[in-house]
């Protein structure tokens, strides 16, 4: 018999290598492993694990699998099968094919196939029960049969079709002044896995798990129903929520059992507040396979914090595999995301995924964390700086910068982008630091990026939504210049600043504030490029929200750990008189009435608006401008907040959206303006003390909008144009009036020839008959 052995014990198993009929060697594994060894990503290479060596017995070659830690050679123990032993399935192996990379079913088996210019040595680990915590079965690919140019590859004939986890130990050149860092005592994560193994709860006591690759071959296709179709909402019609799947709903105060609180189908049960906001496309922060915990791998000043933003990727193919129900592994995490995109889908949003293809969470030199990509070809996935001995080049800030523009990792983020339109159904991608998609090989700015070009080009993605974040942390601010091939849209970074330096009072604004609100024309009017290709946005999930933009002159990150030297400290955001939170009623009416300007101004402007998870409510983080490490109230949504301000704060953003939504002719032109659209009422546009702007939008059926915003601290009275022929103004907006006059649908009508718009607020009338 075989017996369990303890950890720093060997089992050995033999079993014939027979010739076979087959192209290339076939080997017939005939074994069963009782206990296997522990052996966990990211262990060092005196760790636990088998590995193969070949022997002959009586003219027989036999291959041996030995399980053993290298910390305890002397302690080794062998135990040769008997012949009578019951040795259970029978895996035969095969060269195997170099496409497509991952993993793959084909007619004889399951083929692995993984990509390494620079290895010298691949092995395959498998788990066969499916168990992250126990031991890994080992080959050793041979590079003469089992490497086709710079691919290698295998195929395993009667391997389950599931529930199996799989990683790779690749070694190669030791120079780290080349660009290598290879390591094969560390267990790598396939970037092909579309799916992947790990931790199995957000946060969960686990700290070092490690992640491994797994795969199905055996359950049957999400069903999308026969009735299901694509929201395919126009451009210009977006209404963009930007959101985090787990922040949304894991609060206590979502009314949700904790096994679906900061899921998936948490989503699903708020898609009703989504269609009451009035929104119609939700921005999800980083849903790819990302470790929430990796700060607190080893002591250092932000190993309190817990990453619940994402933007820390593992693998580009897998959809994060905490934020499935119940604990439920990842691939209830991918049955749960489709059903999360098929609800919304029903209710008419469109998904939009916050994507992170500038780098990875593998760090830099100083603290590498490897998992992946470092550890199976550094020299080509990452940007590197070989006149200084090979270091990672830090466009991200976050350590490392992805060589997005080498053919390999191009050819990778295509394949990844693909997976999620044609798998997962989703409507678009927004590109966090797009800038560095512009970079070459060595990091200098490239005029026509390969990769953005292909991704404007490609047919599959033909279909989507591209937004791109247009800089970088290496300084390549490219608003209103980014490579587009007219398709590209942009957050608008330039719009955010203009509107918070107008709203807040800054003198010598107004110019800017009417060329944003009338669409950006000066960033975006170039050859065919529309209005819309300026995603317009005042908050954003990083900086203040809206709240802590009326109530902190300066940011509170204390709480980060980095002695608050992270995150922005050009916010252009202004306290309305006191720091922080206050029951000063004169500021807290100021505070909302500044909310209700920002929100306006975004609503009515020409372009495409996106708006922040929480600011229909008025969140807050207390002053903290970078809270991507607090998995807490900081980033939650709270529920029993929404509701208490239901009937004026929400109630005033949910109407304003729709009123954009309804007028569509108004606010979402598919062009830009010309003379004959709008009318702007000002002589006074080079006078830098002037905080007044005023403007009529015309519509071809005579229902004219007119807006003013006033920016003085004190009244302005202004006379109104005449209305079109047969029409009066009603009011239907006034900022500084209290729920529920400060917006009134059908309009209040009694409106004069002039106008008296109280200090720091704005006004809407639209032209009735």
């Amino acid at each position: 018999m075989i017996r369990s052995l303890p950890l720093h014990h060997s089992t050995t198993l033999q079993f014939p290598l027979f010739p076979s009929s087959c192209t290339g060697a076939t080997h017939f594994l005939h074994f069963r492993l009782k206990r296997q060894v522990k052996l966990v990503s990211g262990s060092s290479s005196s760790d636990s694990r088998e590995i193969f060596s070949e022997t002959k017995q009586g003219g027989v070659k036999l291959w041996t699998v030995s399980a053993f830690s290298r910390r305890d050679q002397d302690r080794v123990l062998e135990q040769e099968a008997p012949e009578n032993l019951d040795t259970g399935p029978m895996l035969k192996i095969f060269p195997g094919q170099a496409f497509p990379l991952g993993v793959s079913e084909v007619d004889n088996g399951i083929n692995f196939a993984i990509f390494s210019q620079h290895a010298t040595s691949v092995t395959i680990c498998l788990s066969l029960d499916g168990r992250i915590d126990d031991g890994m079965l080992e080959f050793k690919l041979d590079p003469d049969d089992n490497r086709t140019g710079d691919i290698w590859h295998i195929c395993i004939q009667d391997l389950q079709r599931k529930n199996v986890l799989y990683g790779y130990r690749i070694d190669g050149p030791q120079g780290w002044h080349h660009g290598h860092r290879y390591d094969d005592g560390t267990m790598l994560l396939d970037p092909y896995a579309k799916f992947v193994e790990g931790r199995r709860f957000f946060g969960g006591e686990n700290k070092s798990s490690g992640f491994l690759g797994t795969y199905d071959f055996e359950s049957l296709p999400f069903d999308w129903g026969n009735d299901y179709k694509l929201p395919n909402i126009p451009e210009k019609d977006l209404v963009i929520y930007e959101m985090n799947v787990r922040g949304f709903t894991a609060d206590e105060s979502s009314g949700l059992p904790s096994s679906t609180r900061g899921s998936y189908l948490g989503v699903i049960e708020k898609i009703p507040h989504l269609l009451e906001l009035g929104v119609n496309a939700v921005e999800l922060l980083p849903v790819f396979e990302f470790d929430e915990l990796e700060f607190q791998r080893h002591p250092n000043p932000r190993d309190h914090m817990i990453n619940t933003w994402g933007y820390s990727t593992i693998n580009f193919f897998a959809p994060m595999s905490r934020y499935a129900s119940a604990g439920g592994g990842p691939l209830n995490a991918s049955q749960e995301f489709k059903q999360m995109v098929k609800a919304l889908h029903a209710a008419g949003i469109e998904v939009i995924l916050d994507v992170v293809y500038n780098h990875t969470n593998e760090g830099d030199d100083v603290n590498p964390y490897t998992t992946s990509f470092r550890g199976i070809d550094n020299k080509v996935y990452y940007m590197l700086d070989l006149k200084n001995n090979g270091q990672y080049f830090n466009f991200s800030g976050c350590g490392n910068t992805l060589n997005c523009n080498h053919p390999v990792v191009m050819e990778l983020i295509l394949e990844s982008l693909r997976h999620w339109v044609v798998e997962y159904h989703v409507d678009g991608f927004r590109f966090d630091l797009a800038s560095v998609l512009c970079r070459g090989t060595d990091g200098a700015p490239l005029s026509a990026p390969p990769l953005i070009r292909a991704i404007s080009k490609d047919a599959i993605l033909s279909r989507c939504k591209i937004i791109a974040e247009p800089w970088d942390c290496g300084g390549l601010y490219l608003v209103g210049r980014f490579p587009n091939w007219d398709r590209w849209a942009e957050w608008n970074g330039i719009y955010r600043d203009d509107i918070r330096k107008f709203i807040k009072g800054d003198c010598g604004m107004k110019g800017s504030f009417a060329t944003r609100v009338a669409g950006s024309s000066d960033l975006y009017n170039v050859n065919k490029r529309k209005p819309y290709h300026g995603i317009n946005f005042v908050i954003a999930h990083d900086g203040f929200t809206l709240r802590d933009l009326v109530s902190y002159n300066v940011k509170h990150n204390d709480a980060n750990g980095e002695g608050g030297n992270d995150g922005c400290n050009d916010n252009f955001s202004w306290n309305c008189g006191f720091e922080g939170e206050t029951e000063d009623t004169s500021i807290k009416a100021l505070r909302s009435r500044q909310m209700k300007n920002f929100h306006l101004a975004l609503m009515t402007s020409q372009g495409t608006p996106m708006m922040l998870m929480g600011d229909e409510y008025g969140h807050t983080r207390y002053g903290n401008n970078n809270s991507y490490g607090h998995d807490n109230a900081l980033n939650h949504f709270l529920w029993e907040q929404l509701e208490a301000r239901k009937r004026d704060h929400f109630r005033f953003f949910s109407e304003v959206i729709k009123f954009r939504r309804k007028h569509p002719h108004l606010f979402s032109r598919e062009n830009f303006l010309n003379k004959n659209d709008i009318t702007w009422h000002e002589s006074n546009w080079d006078n830098p003390e002037s905080k007044f702007l005023a403007y009529t939008l015309h519509d071809d059926n005579g229902e004219d909008v007119y807006l003013a915003f006033n920016a003085h601290d004190y009244f302005v009275n202004v006379s109104l144009p005449s209305p079109p022929t047969n029409r009066r103004w009603f009011r239907v907006v006034d900022t500084n009036l209290e729920s529920p006059h400060d917006f009134v649908l059908d309009g209040i009508p009694g409106v004069g020839s002039s106008y008296n718009l109280a200090p720091y607020s704005s006004i809407l009338l639209k032209a009735n008959l």
